[in-house]
């Protein structure tokens, strides 16, 4: 692959991403929600909702209508849930646009109804019940009287029921095992009031990969889709495979003599004749002015010197360094390799963070995208 004539980008290894979701459902055993929201986690959501599908997931799942919309524009014609809110003003666009909904509020649910009223059309609906996370959902004592509220609505199908859990990530399964202890109660509850959804679904990435238990009708893979681990206590198995690099051309090289500053504030000081490269990267591409960085050039890692600026970091160059030459901020090189996770444990912070808050400035560059079968 040729690199663009940007000078910073993201390679997004689509056959990764089949990969990954074949792995998912493997463990699973259980149809597959694909999240992509957060413009799928930094990686692009189009293209890896479609990757997704390729391989075999049933649904997709966003966190706001808008990037529901996107993927419809998009020819995606899968179901796709709006695991978060959904403001009154945008039911309608959602129901047109046959986007299925959370539930979790009846002003709301009214709101929805009326507006599939005035479409003459019915909105599906996903219960959402809040087992311990403390943020959207209906408490699990509330099931039976919603249930009963929300079957009495002839325009709301209520076609799933959901939960999310907390802690799913940790060491202890416990917090996530007493989630899913109360999840079954709230069931229970909508069941006796007459509520029977297609889909029942808890599973997180990390829940998924090792309590069985919380794996119902349905699983959702956000960050293990990516190829990234849920959490170092929740690594992902060997078989999965990162899906994103990020990369840059040395913008400059050049010698500067002893006792110069660099970048702003003059933080390094150069301590004799020195080759200094400008990478095209910084803090409004998401690298971090705040934290140590490192990156690979010509299959070493090399630190950042002084401040990362709003667009360039500068780096200590070894001999031979000239403008033009790859830089990994993210990925492999040679014999070395920078993981998401080992820039997250720098900046002290997850890999979620770091891969959703590459600007959308940087461009994606999908590799594998006529590879069906990898």
């Amino acid at each position: 692959m040729n690199p663009p004539p940007e000078l910073t980008w993201v390679e997004v290894d689509l056959a990764a991403i089949r990969n990954n979701v074949r792995e998912l459902m493997r463990i699973a055993g259980r149809p597959l929600m694909a999240v992509v929201k957060a413009n799928g986690y930094g990686h692009g959501a189009v293209a890896v909702a479609q990757a997704a599908l390729q391989a075999g997931a049933s649904w997709v799942g966003v966190a706001r209508c808008s990037e529901g919309l996107e993927l419809r524009r998009a020819g995606i014609t899968a179901p796709i849930l709006v695991l978060g809110a959904t403001p009154s003003a945008e039911a309608e666009a959602a129901i047109s646009s046959q986007l299925s909904l959370a539930l979790y509020d009846r002003g709301l649910g009214e709101a929805y109804a009326r507006q599939a009223a005035a479409l003459g059309r019915r909105v599906s609906v996903h219960i959402k019940v809040d087992t311990g996370m403390g943020r959207l959902g209906i408490l699990p004592q509330e099931t039976a009287s919603f249930g009963k509220w929300a079957l009495e609505v002839p325009e709301l199908f209520i076609e799933g029921v959901f939960t999310h859990f907390a802690r799913a990530d940790e060491s202890d399964p416990g917090p996530t095992l007493a989630q899913i202890a109360r999840f079954r109660e709230a069931l229970e509850a909508l069941q006796a009031s007459g509520v029977q959804p297609r889909w029942t679904h808890a599973a997180n990435s990390a829940a998924m990969l090792r309590i069985p238990e919380a794996r119902f009708d349905l699983c959702r893979a956000g960050i293990a889709l990516y190829g990234l681990s849920p959490s170092r206590e929740v690594p992902l198995p060997s078989s999965f495979r990162p899906a994103l690099a990020w990369k840059a051309c040395l913008a400059s090289s050049k010698d500067l003599p002893a006792g110069w500053g660099v970048s702003y504030g003059g933080e390094y000081v150069t301590a004799g004749i020195e080759t200094i490269g400008a990478i095209p990267v910084g803090y409004a591409d998401g690298w971090r002015r705040s934290a140590p960085n490192q990156i690979l050039m010509d299959g070493q890692r090399l630190e950042v010197i002084g401040r990362v600026c709003m667009d360039y970091c500068l780096v200590r160059l070894p001999a031979g360094g000239a403008i033009g030459d790859e830089v990994v901020l993210i990925g492999r090189q040679g014999d070395e390799r920078i993981l998401a996770e080992d820039v997250a444990l720098r900046w002290g912070t997850i890999n979620y963070e770091v891969v959703t808050g590459i600007a959308a400035r940087v461009p994606r560059v999908y590799l594998g995208a006529d590879s069906l079968g990898s």
